[in-house]
């Protein structure tokens, strides 16, 4: 009965529909941030890329998260923008699939690089002596690799599901932009393995994500909670003490004396 019944293959982007004639408006404050986030990321790569000096492996990952940040908005905020003014909402499901594609592939890597400088991080002080051995590209590599792979295909499951559903009913898609969810929302029929898939991958990509990077940076405090005593014993143990605060202030004073006066 389902394959009588046409799918929608044209859709409508429905995003803040509720404001009315007031939609308009949006588009100066959008615009403002779209020019702000492209500017911002823009300089910050150039000046990485530009200058030898910022060529350390932290840097090349910022610079790496940069390009992520700046690429993004592309992808959905010049055809947001236009809708604004001219009410342009429609868009192929071709063009949907394409644009969720890029949108979501392209933002898994906001918290697989956050995973990338945790581990420099990590190395960093953990294991100091081993740390350019460890961050050189051969060795990063094995860390690198897996997370694209997976990224890519939990990104090319989760639209290619998307793209074999039927959409028989409404076309409007409520969202600015090619969302999977709000698409698949849309569909007539079982939708119970498209979920299950978006789940999977918020999980494995984003949550796995910032567990990794919390657990990494746990580890680097359970290595600097010795430096600590070292830290604040001075302060707690000294400054607060009355006879030894005035006595510090003393060499300070006797210190900062001796500087400012004039040699022969």
């Amino acid at each position: 009965m389902m394959d009588n019944v046409s799918s929608h293959k044209h859709f409508i982007l429905n995003g803040f529909n509720e404001l009315g004639a007031l939609r308009p408006v949006l588009f100066v404050p959008f615009s403002i941030m779209f020019v702000v986030s492209l500017s911002a990321n823009s300089l910050l790569l150039y000046v990485i890329i530009s200058e030898r000096s910022l060529h350390s492996p932290m840097c090349i990952l910022i610079a790496g998260k940069a390009f992520v940040a700046l690429s993004i908005p592309l992808f959905f905020v010049p055809n947001m923008l236009l809708s604004f003014l001219f009410d342009w909402r429609g868009i192929s499901l071709i063009g949907c699939l394409l644009q969720m594609h890029f949108i979501h592939f392209v933002g898994t890597f906001q918290t697989t690089f956050l995973v990338w400088m945790a581990l420099d991080r990590y190395f960093a002080i953990c294991t100091p002596l081993y740390y350019h051995e460890r961050m050189a590209l051969p060795r990063f590599l094995k860390f690198v690799i897996p997370l694209v792979i997976r990224n890519i295909l939990m990104i090319i499951v989760l639209v290619s599901l998307a793209g074999t559903l039927s959409f028989c009913a409404s076309n409007v898609i409520n969202h600015c932009f090619c969302e999977h969810m709000a698409l698949v929302e849309l569909a007539c029929g079982n939708t119970a393995i498209n979920s299950l898939v978006g789940l999977l991958t918020v999980f494995l990509i984003p949550v796995a994500d910032v567990i990794f990077s919390a657990v990494s940076y746990v580890v680097i405090f359970s290595t600097m909670y010795i430096l600590f005593p070292s830290c604040f014993n001075p302060i707690i143990y000294g400054i607060r003490t009355t006879e030894i605060r005035k006595h510090i202030l003393r060499k300070l004073m006797f210190c900062h004396f001796v500087q400012t006066v004039p040699h022969a």
